[in-house]
């Protein structure tokens, strides 16, 4: 596990836990890694929550797909960023979403009752990680509100601007690289692909953004 411990120190989950304890609580916690293809489903919905799980290499994305099939991007995943916290936490009996690999990774899968209830060797880490679970749920909380701000806008222009001008308020800078290709970011958006390269190009020609595949630049 120790060829994982500079990602795993990224991860809010160990914030404010020594790496000398961290060696200990992984096999305190059971603590397995998977490796995963392309498209491979990591949690599926409608399975029982039972795992936290930790990126440790490539990317995920967590979807949604409705009743007609059109599938929504909730979330995208990077290595040390954590997920399925919220639905150990909720006492949820099926988990409403899937995760999937969007690239071939890594990920450490941990019981999830191995950390919300304290064991028997009465570990002293176990305040500090519930702690960290509470914070990374209130930060998802706020960008969830942000997600919800771009997709409740009424048209794909709106819905585009809306979330590149929080992009690169993110990024800092006008000139930045979303996470998402064009069939990505529809999802992501909620508006259909070819709408929204229509407007991409409207906007090209208007002299508002540039764009080449994922890279934006504001004008």
């Amino acid at each position: 596990m120790e060829k994982y411990f500079e990602i795993l120190k990224k991860c809010p989950l160990f914030e404010g836990i020594g790496e000398e304890n961290l060696s200990r609580m992984l096999e305190c916690f059971g603590a397995k890694v998977i490796f995963f293809d392309k498209k491979y489903t990591v949690m599926a919905e409608g399975s029982v929550p039972g795992y936290i799980g930790i990126v440790l290499s490539g990317s995920l994305q967590m979807v949604r797909i409705d009743y007609y099939g059109n599938r929504s991007i909730v979330m995208e995943l990077r290595p040390s960023q954590m997920f399925g916290e919220a639905f150990a936490c909720s006492g949820m009996d099926k988990i409403p979403v899937s995760v999937v690999a969007d690239e071939p990774g890594e990920v450490m899968l941990i019981d999830s009752n191995h950390i919300l209830h304290t064991c028997n060797n009465n570990c002293g880490f176990h305040q500090q990680l519930i702690y960290n679970i509470m914070k990374e749920l209130a930060v998802k909380t706020i960008s969830f509100h942000q997600r919800i701000e771009v997709t409740s806008k009424r048209t794909t222009r709106e819905k585009l601007m809306a979330y590149l001008l929080l992009y690169a308020k993110k990024a800092g800078k006008n000139s930045f690289e979303i996470p998402f290709d064009r069939q990505e970011l529809a999802d992501y958006l909620e508006v259909d692909r070819s709408g929204l390269s229509a407007e991409i190009s409207k906007l090209r020609a208007e002299g508002v953004l540039e764009s080449s595949k994922s890279k934006f630049k504001l004008l």
